[in-house]
């Protein structure tokens, strides 16, 4: 099959491309859609003759290009009605009927020179489709957000995440307002299925099934608290979808040399103990590390429950009820990887037994809290 991709290096261009190539490449195999794909890419600086040899041999075309931030009003009606008739005109040069796909906006029903823009090249392809029976899919999308979206241009979430990560102002006048967003990853596969004949329709018009609503306000808080959670130490609540895309975007405007961020290792003659991970509702994540012969612990809790896993070394688990005398013992070791349960009610340690340093990741159920401690010294 041979897709021709108009607007290749914008936004959904990019990562729609991209995510065919995996395709293609036999790097996806989830979608169903056949590997068997010629991608054709056009943009701005791709020589203009190629557009005819394009436009004679696509089996489907994205019609992603368009202007939304131009220097003159006028470039409106040039880039997003006067292209598209130029593509359209090229496809019936060649009787080429394959379907058409156009990124629209729902600015299109707006009284502006944007949206009279839209709705020109809408109006243009629905022409087209009656007068040549080509299937047509019209998207009026609301505001795309996602990697690779260019900040300080026509996106409210990709300058919030970009000026926030860089420590740079942001401008909100008007937290109260509600947005209607949807995330790439939704937007890209909604068009592989459209590629597939699979497409969301409304009516006359296409449309990504899954959408986010949420004030800018609230916006701008999760991104502060992305921002904070380095210091924290925490995750954000990834349970909710548009948290868990919108961190996802977030991450993708880190600064190249500050992808990595320090931990406070506490140390000591018997070795160090790092929180990495800390959240309200799942618990705390840690590493310890112990010095050969050493033995950690001695101690039991109340509601707090924990996992051990030892990832380099080896050593010994012990647990006693603490109304009893009789020693529970499992050996642990790297060779080996088991995770070992921590009850409540059971005074425990872990010696490292060997002659090396030993590694053991720990999950307890909920952070450490200095003022509720819930851990009793107790010798196994």
């Amino acid at each position: 099959m041979n897709v021709l991709v108009t607007g290749a290096k914008g936004f959904v261009g990019k990562n729609l491309v991209a995510n065919l190539k995996n395709i293609r490449d036999g790097k996806d195999r989830t979608t169903g859609l056949d590997s068997n794909l010629n991608i054709f890419e056009y943009d701005l600086d791709t020589d203009q003759t190629l557009l005819e040899t394009y436009c004679e041999s696509a089996d489907f075309v994205f019609h992603l290009a368009g202007v939304n931030r131009p220097k003159e009003q006028s470039e409106f009606m040039s880039g997003n009605y006067g292209f598209t008739s130029t593509l359209l005109a090229t496809l019936k040069k060649h009787g080429n009927t394959c379907p058409v796909m156009l990124s629209s906006s729902t600015q299109a029903m707006l009284d502006n020179p944007y949206g009279h823009s839209k709705k020109a090249g809408e109006d243009l392809l629905f022409s087209y489709s009656k007068e040549t029976g080509a299937k047509v899919l019209v998207y009026r999308f609301p505001n795309i957000f996602g990697k690779w979206c260019r900040p300080n241009y026509n996106s409210a979430v990709a300058t919030f995440c970009n000026n926030i990560v860089h420590d740079m102002p942001i401008t909100v006048n008007d937290r109260n307002v509600n947005m209607t967003l949807v995330y790439i990853d939704d937007v890209v596969s909604e068009l592989i299925r459209a590629l597939q004949g699979r497409e969301t329709r409304e009516g006359d018009y296409c449309r990504v099934s899954v959408e986010h609503r949420i004030t800018l306000g609230e916006i701008v808080d999760l991104i502060y608290h992305f921002k904070a959670s380095r210091e924290e130490r925490s995750i954000p609540d990834l349970s909710d979808p548009f948290t868990k895309k919108l961190y996802a975007t977030y991450l993708s405007y880190l600064p190249m040399d500050h992808f990595s961020y320090p931990l406070k290792m506490n140390k000591d003659m018997r070795g160090s103990f790092t929180e990495i991970i800390r959240t309200p509702d799942r618990g705390q994540f840690s590493v310890n590390i112990s010095k050969p012969g050493i033995t950690k612990g001695n101690h039991w809790h109340n509601t707090k429950n924990e996992k051990f896993l030892v990832v380099t070394g080896e050593g010994a688990v012990r647990f006693r009820k603490i109304d009893e005398e009789k020693v529970y013992e499992y050996h642990v070791s790297g060779e080996h990887l088991e995770v070992v349960d921590i009850p409540t009610g059971y005074t425990h340690n872990i010696e490292n037994l060997g002659d090396t340093d030993m590694v053991i990741f720990i999950w307890a159920s909920e952070p450490f809290n200095p003022e509720k401690p819930d851990t009793y010294s107790l010798e196994v």
